[in-house]
Order: structure tokens, then C-alpha cells, then sequence
């Protein structure tokens, strides 16, 4: 038997604690000896300012996802969960030969992958699988070994309407997304 609540004591409740909270000193509004105030109204920005260690700051795949829209996702066989050990969920994986994969949607190429979720270059873009991505989509980088962006990145973000990527300075070695450029002869995906 599941308990029942009684509306108007619940209601009581959440006013006490109210004004409990809005008394001076009193510990909802006291915090390791510093007074907390309520903020005044329009003082909380509309966009996130990034913090010095934020990392997705530097990641330009978080507000994008064209690669994710128009390559061909395929890869080996293998890398489908299974027997065989892979993390690509296998309901989401088209078989396109005996030993090729390809992430569902990305079949011809021009249309997004199944794992795609948001807005194609808008903020909070993002791959439901990120952790058990295929490997085109873990080596796939924004930038080339050197620095310079990677021109296959740089067609899909401009036919999206997003601005060119600049080249990647020493300072943001630590902060690529994928951290594997890929090789010389690699296919996007």
C-alpha cells in the first residue's frame, strides 16, 4: 500500500522552511561563515562563461556536428558490441559488406548519424555513444598533425554556415578533442 500525503501539511511544511531560509544568519543562507544573497534579477547571464580549466572551450565539435551529418561513418566489424568485443551497439550499426559497418543514417553520406543529438552548429551538439563511438569518429579531428585545420573539417563546417577554424597553437595541445589526427591517406569516415 503506497502512503498518501496531505496536501495543505506538505504545503505548510515548504512555508516553514522558507521562512526559515529567509532569516538573517540563518544556515540556508549562511555558508562557511559567508552570507549568501539572492542575486538581483537579469544578473545571471544567458550564455556560460567558460572556466579556466574547461576543456570543452577548445572543442569546436560541441557546437557543430557536420562531420556527424555528412561522412559515411563505416568500419570494421569488429568494433560492433558482440562476441567480438567491439562498443558499437549493434541496433545502431548497417551491415554494408561482410566484414563493414556503418553507423545507421550515414548509409549514403549527406544525412546525420542515428547517435547525433542536438542541432547541427548550435551549442550542446553531441553523440549519444560518445564512449562506444566508432573508431572514424575517434580519430576524426578538427585539426592535423601540425596544427593546421583539417580541410575536410573546414568543408562540412562551411557548409553548415559556421566560420573557418584557425590554426591550432602549442598552447592548445592538451585541449584536442580527439588527441589522433589522422594518418596521411585517411578517409573522413
Amino acid at each position: 500500500m503506497k502512503p498518501t500525503r496531505n496536501p495543505s501539511a506538505q504545503r505548510r511544511v515548504i512555508a516553514i522552511a522558507d521562512v526559515r531560509a529567509s532569516r538573517p544568519g540563518s544556515p540556508a543562507n549562511t555558508a562557511a561563515g559567508i552570507k549568501a544573497q539572492p542575486l538581483p534579477p537579469g544578473s545571471i547571464p544567458s550564455r556560460r562563461a567558460a572556466a579556466a580549466n574547461d576543456t570543452t572551450a577548445y572543442n569546436p565539435c560541441l557546437s557543430c556536428g557536420a562531420c556527424c551529418a555528412h561522412f559515411r561513418v563505416s568500419f570494421y566489424c569488429g568494433e560492433i558490441a558482440g562476441e567480438s568485443g567491439g562498443t558499437v551497439p549493434p541496433e545502431l550499426v548497417t551491415q554494408v559488406s561482410p566484414l563493414r559497418g556503418c553507423m545507421k543514417g550515414t548509409e549514403y553520406g549527406g544525412k546525420p548519424c542515428i547517435a547525433l543529438r542536438g542541432e547541427l552548429g548550435r551549442e550542446g551538439i553531441h553523440c549519444a555513444i560518445y564512449e562506444q563511438r566508432p573508431s572514424p569518429c575517434r580519430e576524426f579531428s578538427p585539426w592535423l598533425e601540425h596544427g593546421e585545420p583539417n580541410p575536410d573539417c573546414q568543408r562540412v563546417r562551411g557548409a553548415i554556415g559556421l566560420p573557418p577554424l584557425p590554426p591550432r597553437t602549442h598552447d592548445d595541445d592538451d585541449q584536442t578533442p580527439t588527441h589522433t589526427p589522422p594518418r596521411r591517406g585517411d578517409v573522413a569516415a
